[in-house]
């Protein structure tokens, strides 16, 4: 028993020190590196919203709900139905009626609903309001909390610091990447140091400072580029320019100073990023639990098993993104489908194209991930099993029932006395 426990401390005392090492050695430059460019690329002058602009609004209730029938329509048109009035009273205390809206897409009212309505200046110069959209705030804050209780249920204190994670990457979109981009700085380089701040802040405050992390952001990191040159040949090559569709040609009329084709570039690596950072982590878990669980397994025998689960893993990723984006795209896709536009002509179009680069050039990003943190974390894994040879030749009974119960990792681990 006491051999046992003396041939445990030795073996921490190998690995500990070169696991600060080797964190420290890549967390402060990668640091460094971001705090400087995000200090350099900090919007300065970014546009407000004119909160003045547009008609006024004002929550409300609907008190009454009385139907009636919609005027008719010209021969050969689709009668509309849904035509009514509604009382509803508005924050002020006011009391009014207005006439339901109706038609494609229009909101369904019931007595009881929050809604929103908005004011139209009349020939009196009063306001005549009318009813535009159901208030949902009160739900998305019901759902919010359910979504935040049910991770923290699950992953307890892991969950707390993913939720935490979650807080800081859309910190950093809302408050850093968002403003850059209107402030007319390099919509790359945004997305570039954005993303690093956001795979360095979560992973760790996720995953703890250990060395099974900093192998993932190693590998995030390289990944990140090669994503990163990949869609600028790509973007280049296709001959794309970010206008697409309504939504971007919208902006570039409204905010001139914004580089449209680099606003693309930029969404592909964010896009990535949420991916790779999934994959890297599990790939980096993988060997560190093979190595534990298998101490004799050499590199070449490390890299294989974890490459083998990577492929496994890399399989249902891509067909997770094809699924992701063919249901946010569905309704495009059945206009299109009821429009007769030949295939090739469909997909070659500058809306399809841009998605198919997207999702080409962020599934080679992942695939890069793969090998690369497979290798690093073989790599450290190897001679970390070699530094801690030096223990008894047989292994005792204690070891041996721990290997099928590898103890679980400190996520202070790299840093500890």
């Amino acid at each position: 028993m006491p051999e046992a426990h003396s041939h445990s401390h030795a073996h921490g005392a190998v690995l500990l020190p070169k696991a600060r090492r080797l964190t420290l050695m890549l967390l402060i430059p990668a640091v460094l590196l971001t705090a400087l460019g995000m200090l350099l690329l900090w919007p300065r002058d970014a546009p407000k919203a004119d909160t003045a602009a547009g008609p006024p609004q004002s929550k409300a209730v609907v008190q009454a709900v009385t139907h009636g029938e919609c005027a008719p329509v010209p021969a050969g048109e689709t009668q509309p139905t849904g035509c009514g009035t509604a009382t509803v009273r508005l924050e002020s205390g006011e009391v009014i009626s207005t006439e339901l809206p109706y038609g494609p897409g229009a909101p369904k009212i019931s007595r009881g609903d929050r809604v929103i309505v908005m004011g139209l200046e009349n020939e009196a110069g009063g306001l005549t309001w009318s009813i535009s959209d159901h208030q949902r705030s009160r739900e998305l804050w019901l759902l919010g909390i359910a979504f935040a209780l049910a991770v923290v249920a699950f992953g307890r204190w892991r969950g707390l610091t993913a939720l935490a994670g979650l807080a800081v990457t859309f910190g950093v979109l809302l408050f850093f990447i968002v403003p850059a981009i209107l402030d007319g700085r390099s919509p790359m380089l945004v997305a570039v140091v954005g993303s690093a701040a956001i795979m360095l802040t979560v992973l760790y405050l996720t995953h703890g400072l250990t060395i099974t992390t900093t192998i993932a952001v190693a590998g995030t990191l390289a990944s990140l580029v090669i994503t990163t040159v990949l869609a600028e040949i790509s973007v280049a090559a296709v001959h794309l320019t970010g206008v697409a569709d309504d939504t971007s040609n919208f902006l570039s009329i409204t905010q001139g100073s914004v580089n449209m084709q680099g606003l693309l570039l930029a969404s592909i690596v964010i896009g990535s990023l949420g991916v790779l950072d999934d994959v890297t982590v599990t790939q980096s878990a993988t060997v560190t639990e093979l190595a534990l669980a298998n101490p004799a397994y050499g590199f070449r025998r490390l890299y294989g098993a974890a490459t083998r689960i990577g492929r496994a893993h890399i399989a249902s990723v891509i067909n997770t993104i094809v699924l992701a984006y063919a249901g946010a795209s569905l309704p495009l896709m059945l206009l299109f489908a009821t429009g007769g536009t030949p295939v090739g002509e469909l997909l070659t179009g500058q809306l399809i194209a841009q998605e198919l680069v997207r999702s080409a050039v962020g599934t080679i990003g992942l695939i890069t991930a793969v090998p690369i943190t497979t290798a690093l974390a073989s790599v450290f894994a190897h001679r970390a099993l070699q530094a801690s040879a030096d223990g008894p030749a047989e292994p005792t009974v204690e070891e041996t029932a721990g290997r099928h119960r590898p103890p679980a990792e400190s996520p202070w681990a790299a840093f500890d006395n």
